[in-house]
C-alpha cells in the first residue's frame, strides 16, 4: 500500500469495499436488480438467465460495491456457499408473483441463514419483494409473513418492495444498505 493509500484512508477519503451476495431463486429478477444499480451507461439491454454467477461492480458515494450475482437455478444455488466467508451482506430477491415457490424460497433462506459461515455473523440481510407490477404479486408484509422474517433476531434486515424492471424500490433498499455498511467494519 502506497502513502497515497494510507493518507486518503487515515482521512476517510478511500471508499470502504463491501461484497455483497445477491441470491433468490431463478427468474426472481437478481439480474435486472444489480443492473439497474449500475449507472445507466453501464447497464445491460437485454438480461438472459445467470448460468453460474456475475461479478459487478459500482460505487457509491462512500462505499464500493462488488456484487456477486448467483444463479438462482436449482442445480447452481451449490455454489452459493462458496461466497459466504467473503461476503458482508446479503441481498435476497423474492419473485412475489410466484406463490408456488414461496416455499423453496423459504427453504433456502433458511439454509442461507443457519449456514456455519453465516449464522454467527451479523451480517445485513435486504429483501426485495420484486415483480410489484405483476397483478397477483403478494404485498412485502405477506411476504415477509410467509418467509417468517419476523424470527430473524441476530441480523439486521430490510424488506422493500420493488419491480426491477422499472427499477422502483430499490434506491430505498440499497440506501438502507449503504447507510448500515458505513456503520460497520468490513
Amino acid at each position: 500500500m502506497g502513502l497515497l493509500d494510507k493518507l486518503s484512508g487515515w482521512l476517510g477519503l478511500r471508499k470502504k469495499e463491501v461484497n455483497v451476495l445477491c441470491l433468490g431463486l431463478d427468474n426472481s429478477g437478481k439480474t435486472t436488480i444489480i443492473d439497474q444499480l449500475k449507472p445507466s451507461n453501464t447497464q445491460t439491454q437485454e438480461i438472459v438467465p445467470t448460468i453460474g454467477f456475475n461479478i459487478e461492480r459500482f460505487k457509491s458515494s462512500s462505499l464500493s460495491f462488488t456484487v456477486f450475482d448467483m444463479s438462482g437455478q436449482s442445480r447452481y444455488r451449490n455454489l452459493w456457499e462458496h461466497c459466504y466467508k467473503e461476503s458482508h451482506a446479503i441481498i435476497f430477491v423474492i419473485d412475489s408473483g410466484d406463490k408456488l415457490r414461496m416455499v423453496v424460497a423459504k427453504e433456502e433462506l433458511d439454509t442461507l441463514l443457519n449456514h456455519e459461515d453465516i449464522r454467527n455473523r451479523k451480517m445485513p440481510v435486504l429483501f426485495f419483494a420484486n415483480k410489484m407490477d405483476l397483478r397477483d404479486a403478494m404485498s412485502s408484509v405477506r411476504v415477509s409473513q410467509l418467509l417468517s422474517l419476523e424470527n430473524i433476531k441476530e441480523k439486521p434486515w430490510h424488506i422493500c418492495a420493488s419491480d426491477a424492471i422499472e427499477g422502483e424500490g430499490l434506491q430505498e433498499g440499497l440506501d438502507w444498505l449503504h447507510e448500515y455498511m458505513k456503520t460497520v467494519k468490513t
